[in-house]
């Protein structure tokens, strides 16, 4: 967790979000923590016997010891990788994925501090890595991240304001971003139950349930149309 170790120091977990060449040897990076985003540059990270290089790669998590400096740009004095996510890297599907993620978050974290995004991708990477169902993962990433800044669907009530029933059907309507309830609607009781089950739990909580291929696929859907991010 983020510990000031001085004044002018910040020791912290960190996710690289994005990283941008600067100079000859440096780079400036966009990282998540758990109390949200900084930027930072690594100097001479780009040089072949730089200590920090090893510390600030892309899908791991990292222990970033940073000196704070006048402005809002902070200085990398110390990088360790803590756990790499290298499973990941070897699914070209999963890297788009995985990459996917980190400029969701990045973007996000633009206009909001929500200390829940550095546990989302956290959570999303292990997945990615752990080889589990990615559109599974990608659902339960886009519904939470959609929560984490206040746009979270409505698992409750219809566009009508009517609590959402057993027996019935609905689909998911884009513009009132709302269910309506259909005779021959995509959504029923179990598609919601997961629904719910995926707002209110970790992810490793998700993955054990089991649920079938055609409900994974109706939940991707409407999160990925949900999702404004």
């Amino acid at each position: 967790m983020p510990k000031n170790t001085t004044d002018n120091y910040l020791r912290t977990f960190g996710y690289v979000l994005r990283r941008t060449n600067y100079g000859e040897a440096d780079r400036i990076l966009n990282i998540i923590t758990p109390v949200g985003k900084i930027s930072a540059i690594a100097k001479g990270v780009r040089k072949e016997k730089s200590k920090l290089a090893g510390g600030v790669e892309m899908f791991s998590l990292v222990d970033l010891t940073i000196h704070k400096g006048k402005g809002e740009l902070g200085t990398i004095t110390g990088a360790k990788m803590v756990r790499f996510y290298g499973e990941i890297l070897k699914d070209l599907g999963r890297v788009e994925i995985a990459s996917g993620f980190l400029k969701k978050i990045n973007a996000a974290s633009e206009n909001s501090d929500a200390e829940e995004f550095f546990d989302i991708l956290g959570q999303s990477l292990v997945a990615l890595n752990d080889g589990c169902n990615t559109k599974l993962i990608e659902a339960w990433f886009m519904l939470n991240l959609a929560r984490a800044i206040g746009e979270e669907i409505n698992l409750y009530r219809d566009n009508n304001g009517k609590k959402l029933e057993s027996g019935k059907k609905y689909n998911w309507d884009y513009m009132s971003g709302c269910f309506i309830e259909k005779e021959n609607g995509d959504f029923g009781e179990n598609e919601i139950k997961v629904l719910r089950l995926m707002m209110t739990n970790s992810f490793d909580i998700v993955r054990r349930v089991r649920m079938n291929e055609d409900i994974i696929n109706q939940v991707f859907e409407l999160a990925r149309s949900a999702s404004r991010v």
